[in-house]
């Protein structure tokens, strides 16, 4: 593959198509300023938007760094096809119909692979892509209007929507965008291999991904250790929930896993911060453009109206953002600054008494600002423009500058409402180093997200082919985690109910469970607290027919959990933790990793549960022996690592653990034979 680079900095670009697509391309490259060589390709036009039209691009006097295809879908495979052979840099596709297509048009899959075919090594943006704007470098190869202006520096945002990356660019946030990229269908570049290519440009400080599917697991591993290494931080919106994850149809696993469990566990493991929504993704990347990641959810908020302290305060709290007591030195230069009629506090209501007094305000707020502080937060709304005069709000926008200047902290000044952070001071905060915030939630949530976190350095164990999978016996599915190195309860299988002889070698209590059901509870399928040959005898007659397990109870239970595997193909393994038992679905209590899972993110999976205090020991009770739990765990991670071509999903459930051990009660395993 060509170096993407020169794609997407071209110094010269040819447009093929006359039409509307064409010519508008050629204006939006001439209205941003682009200094270099424009070509038009037509085959009867002498000119296109007023661009000298050649017929064909064998004949450009200099193969191109960059070409737009805007012609019909057939059109197009001869015309890259083409540029391939000129030694083109790359080219945007902008026609559809390829395989994004398929369900409307059947043929639609062999003209993308022709397209490949055609394009070679030569880099394709799409198809059914809208194309790029390099507002760090003037370059536009874009068919309709856009709201970027020039940047020395920025973020790069990479969509697979068109219709959202216009959006984006009209944004009126002060957040600089150094690169607005559809990826259209991905057909030959991914998301991934495009964005690790723009950690290539020094000028980007931060990349944000619309991200509609995951393809090529692996390259994104790749993107993300090579963004962590370059310290530049990512920031996804991911759209569309997966139903993968719910091809697993015998097991309470899939429905906890839920749709969607599978894209957040891989955000995860690739150490993205996933926002919840387009306000959050923009406040996210321009909070780490400007600061980088922060290092700690550490924060002030310094406002002059109880109100919006209060909202502060809450909103902080929904996001798991900290606002840590004033210690004695803030409380000191506080008192100083304001004097006694302020209840000082965190966040802090300083009332109105200092307003239009910049020294004043200058001072108070910097005597909040402290080391232990991530970033401090300055709650101002600025007034409509159209209809009041703003003036009077200058005091805050030098005082807050001032602020940034003498202490050096991370300052940001935030708008309650988004709308109320005018684009013109945001421009002016910006400047001086003040990070402008549009609107509370999105703000606090910000702060919370822009935390540095480290991709997993093990590979993702990669889901072998779909293929039809069976259900093992119980017996079978414990025998096998059994030998990899899961306890089980000691037992022995009854085929012909009428020969109890095996079972007097149990420990009793036991429990008389019938083979073949992966549900049991309501379907005769299991008679508990057995105490004697007599009461197993007593029970057969009452259970569903089958082989029935006769199992060892285990009594000193302090928590039931659930441990469970399904096959997620657009993800890997989905390995789910949670609350156990019959109830375990009504619980809902469950955190998602892919496997491998490390010990420690285990160990911090386990922490995020609801029952957490029930295993560390609760009220007097004893905790669980949390070695024994992640060995347990492990011996699963085990046998789905070395089944990894046929296994379709594993349910453990309940994993009884005590003081001592962790007993896998029920085990089911799906898989090909």
């Amino acid at each position: 593959m060509q170096p993407l680079l020169r794609l997407f900095n071209p110094k010269s670009i040819a447009v093929i198509g006359g039409g509307a697509w064409g010519e508008a391309v050629l204006h939006q490259a001439q209205k941003f300023g682009y200094v270099g060589t424009l070509y038009a390709i037509h085959p009867s036009k002498p000119e296109v938007a007023g661009v000298k039209a050649w017929t064909g691009a064998h004949l450009l006097p200099e193969a191109p760094d960059a070409a737009f295809v805007g012609i019909n879908r057939e059109a197009t495979v001869g015309a890259v096809e083409r540029l391939r052979k000129k030694g083109t840099g790359g080219a945007v596709c902008f026609a559809s119909g390829f395989a994004e297509a398929t369900a409307e048009d059947a043929s639609g899959a062999d003209a993308q692979q022709r397209l490949l075919r055609a394009a070679g090594d030569m880099p394709i943006l799409g198809p059914n892509c809208y194309g790029f704007i390099n507002a760090l470098d003037r370059v536009a190869i874009w068919p309709d209007q856009h709201g970027l202006v020039p940047v020395d520096s920025g973020v790069a945002i990479l969509t697979q929507s068109s219709n959202i990356s216009i959006n984006l660019t009209m944004q009126m946030r002060g957040l600089p965008i150094g690169y607005m990229v559809t990826c259209g269908n991905q057909a030959q570049l991914s998301q991934a291999h495009i964005a690790e290519a723009l950690l290539d440009d020094p000028r980007v400080t931060a990349i944000g991904l619309h991200i509609e599917g995951f393809s090529d697991l692996p390259a994104w591993e790749r993107f993300a250790a090579k963004a962590h290494a370059a310290k530049k931080p990512v920031v996804a919106l991911k759209v569309g929930a997966s139903e993968q994850a719910r091809t697993a149809t015998v097991s309470h696993t899939a429905s906890l896993a839920g749709q969607d469990s599978g894209a957040q566990a891989f955000l995860d493991r690739l150490g993205i911060v996933r926002s919840p929504d387009l306000s959050s993704f923009l406040e996210t990347l321009k909070l780490l453009h400007m600061t980088g990641p922060l290092a700690s959810r550490n924060i002030a908020s310094i406002s002059c109206s109880g109100g919006e302290a209060s909202l502060a305060a809450d909103i902080g709290k929904a996001k798991a953002v900290r606002f840590p007591p004033l210690n004695d030195r803030q409380k000191t230069d506080l008192r100083a600054a304001l004097g006694p009629k302020v209840a000082l506090a965190n966040p802090l209501d300083y009332h109105t008494y200092i307003w239009r007094d910049e020294d004043a305000m200058t001072a108070a707020w910097s005597a909040i600002v402290d080391p232990a502080l991530a970033l401090t937060m300055i709650v101002v709304d600025f007034p409509r423009a159209d209809r009041c005069d703003s003036a009077d709000w200058d005091c805050a926008i030098n005082a807050a500058l001032r602020v940034k200047a003498d202490t050096g902290a991370n300052i940001a000044m935030v708008a309650s409402l988004p709308e109320l952070m005018p684009e013109e001071v945001a421009h002016r905060l910006s400047a001086g180093g003040v990070v402008p915030m549009n609107g509370l939630p999105a703000a606090l949530q910000a702060m919370a997200d822009a935390q540095r976190k480290a991709p997993s350095a093990a590979a993702l164990l990669q889901p072998g082919p779909d293929r039809d999978a069976v259900l093992l016996s119980e017996a079978d599915g414990k025998r096998a985690l059994w030998s990899y190195g899961l306890a089980i309860p000691g037992g022995t299988l009854l085929r012909d109910r009428t020969d109890l002889s095996n079972v007097t070698d149990l420990r009793f209590p036991v429990v008389a469970k019938v083979q073949g059901l992966a549900h049991k509870t309501g379907a005769a399928g299991i008679a508990l607290d057995l105490q004697s040959v007599q009461d197993i005898a007593d029970a057969l007659p009452r259970l569903a027919e089958g082989a029935v397990l006769i199992e060892e109870m285990v009594t000193d239970v302090v928590a039931e959990l659930l441990i469970g595997v399904v096959r997620d193909p657009a993800h890997g393994f989905l390995l789910t933790i949670g609350a156990g038992g019959t109830l375990a679905e009504l619980w809902d209590d469950t955190a998602s990793l892919l496997i491998p899972a490390s010990d420690d993110d285990i160990a911090a999976a386990l922490d995020t549960l609801r029952i957490a205090p029930l295993l560390s020991g609760y009220r007097g009770k004893p905790p669980i022996d949390r070695k024994a739990l992640l060995d347990a765990i492990n011996a699963v991670q085990a046998y789905v690592t070395d089944h990894a071509d046929t296994l379709a999903e594993i349910e453990v459930n309940p994993l009884l653990c005590t003081p001592t051990d962790a007993i896998a009660a029920d085990a089911l395993i799906r898989k090909a034979p």
